[in-house]
C-alpha cells in the first residue's frame, strides 16, 4: 500500500503564472515549447514531460488539435487557461519550489478525459528532498479496496437538523475531529446503540444523531468548496447528485468486462460508484474517501486526485460527499 501511495504522490509547491507574456529563449534558445493538446484516446498531452529549474521561467505556446481543452496546474490557486483548436496561447511558468507538478486539462472533452495529464520536473541541485507526508489510509493501512456493507441502515435521510432537536450529549470522544475522520457513520450508530444513556431513542433517531455529528465536524463553506469540486471533476461520471447516472456512466459501464488487453493496459472500467448507496457509504470512514480519491479505484476508471487536489480540498470534496446520505446544511 505505502510503495502503491509513493508512486502516485506529489510535492505541494509554489507557482508563479502569467498569460500572454511573449516566449522567448528557455528551451534549447528557441521561442518556447509548442504544447498540443488531444483527446486522451489519440495523444493526451504533447510532449506530456517538461522539466525546468526553480526561478528560470518556463515559456509554454498552447494550442488545441481537436476540440476546446482547458490548462491547469494541480494543487495551484491559478485559474485554467483555455486551449482552443487551432490558436495559440502564450503562458510563463515560473516555480519558486522544486518538485513535480502534474498540469491536467479542466474541459470534459471525452470519457477519458482525465487521462490529459502530463508533469513538470521542478529541479533545484542545491535544495535538501522535502519529506514525504503519508495520508491519513496509509498511515491507518485501510485496505480501501475491501468491499464494505453496513449491515444496520436507517429507514430515512438522516438529518443534523433532527439530531440537534433532540438535545442529548453526544460523548466528547464521539466528537472530536480525529474520530470524525478515521470512523464510519456506522461505528458512530453502532456505538451509541450500545450507549444505556440512548437506549429510549429509536435507531432513527441515532441515526440523525449521526448526520449531527457529521455536520459538526465541517461548516457550510467547506461543503460549499466540496460541492464546487465535485460539480467540476466528479459529476460527468457520477451524476450531479451523486446517484452513479452522469453522463459518461454508460460508456463506463460499457468499457467493463473482461477484456485481456484493456487489463493489461489497466484501462478497464466500471459503472461509477454510487453515493446514494446507504450501505457502503455509511460504512466509509472519512480517511477511507479521501483514500480513493487521492489514489483513485485501481482498474475501475476513478482518477486518482492527490496530484490535482491539495489536502483542504480532498477533505472538503469528502465531507461533502456525505451530502447524499445525510441532510447537512451546504449554504455558508
Amino acid at each position: 500500500m505505502l510503495k502503491e501511495w509513493l508512486a502516485r504522490t506529489i510535492v505541494s509547491l509554489g507557482l508563479v503564472i502569467a498569460v500572454g507574456i511573449p516566449a522567448v529563449g528557455w528551451w534549447q534558445h528557441s521561442q518556447g515549447v509548442t504544447l498540443h493538446a488531444r483527446m486522451a484516446e489519440i495523444g493526451g498531452w504533447t510532449p506530456e514531460n517538461l522539466s525546468v529549474a526553480v526561478g528560470e521561467p518556463l515559456h509554454l505556446r498552447l494550442t488545441s488539435d481537436d476540440v476546446t481543452h482547458g490548462f491547469a496546474i494541480g494543487q495551484s490557486d491559478q485559474p485554467a487557461v483555455e486551449v482552443m483548436p487551432g490558436e495559440m496561447n502564450d503562458i510563463t511558468l515560473v516555480f519558486n519550489k522544486p518538485g513535480k507538478y502534474t498540469f491536467y486539462c479542466t474541459r470534459w472533452c471525452s470519457v477519458n478525459h482525465w487521462r490529459m495529464r502530463g508533469t513538470i520536473e521542478v529541479f533545484d541541485p542545491q535544495a535538501a528532498p522535502e519529506p514525504v507526508k503519508l495520508p491519513l489510509y496509509v498511515t491507518l493501512g485501510l485496505d480501501i479496496d475491501a468491499d464494505h456493507q453496513a449491515r444496520v441502515t436507517p429507514v430515512e435521510k438522516p438529518s443534523a437538523w433532527r439530531g440537534a432537536l433532540l438535545n442529548l450529549s453526544v460523548p466528547e470522544a464521539y466528537k472530536i475531529h480525529e474520530y470524525y475522520l478515521t470512523h464510519t457513520p456506522l461505528d458512530l450508530w453502532l456505538s451509541l446503540k450500545s450507549d444505556r444513556g440512548f437506549r429510549d431513542l429509536s435507531n432513527q433517531d441515532l441515526w440523525d444523531l449521526v448526520a449531527w455529528v457529521w455536520q459538526s465536524n465541517t461548516t457550510p463553506a467547506e461543503l460549499q468548496v466540496g460541492s464546487g469540486l465535485f460539480a467540476a471533476n466528479c459529476a460527468a461520471c457520477h451524476g450531479e447528485k451523486g446517484a452513479g447516472d452522469g453522463v459518461f456512466a454508460d460508456q463506463l459501464a460499457t468499457n467493463s468486462g473482461m477484456d485481456a488487453l484493456a487489463q493489461t493496459m489497466g484501462t478497464q472500467t466500471q459503472r461509477p460508484a454510487d453515493f446514494t448507496d446507504l450501505s457502503r457509504i455509511l460504512s466509509a470512514s472519512p480517511a477511507h474517501l479521501q483514500g480513493k480519491i487521492l489514489r483513485g479505484g485501481m482498474g475501475t476508471g476513478m482518477p486518482y486526485w492527490g496530484p490535482i487536489f491539495t489536502e483542504e480540498q480532498t477533505w472538503a470534496l469528502v465531507a461533502y460527499l456525505y451530502t447524499f446520505q445525510f441532510q447537512l446544511e451546504v449554504r455558508p
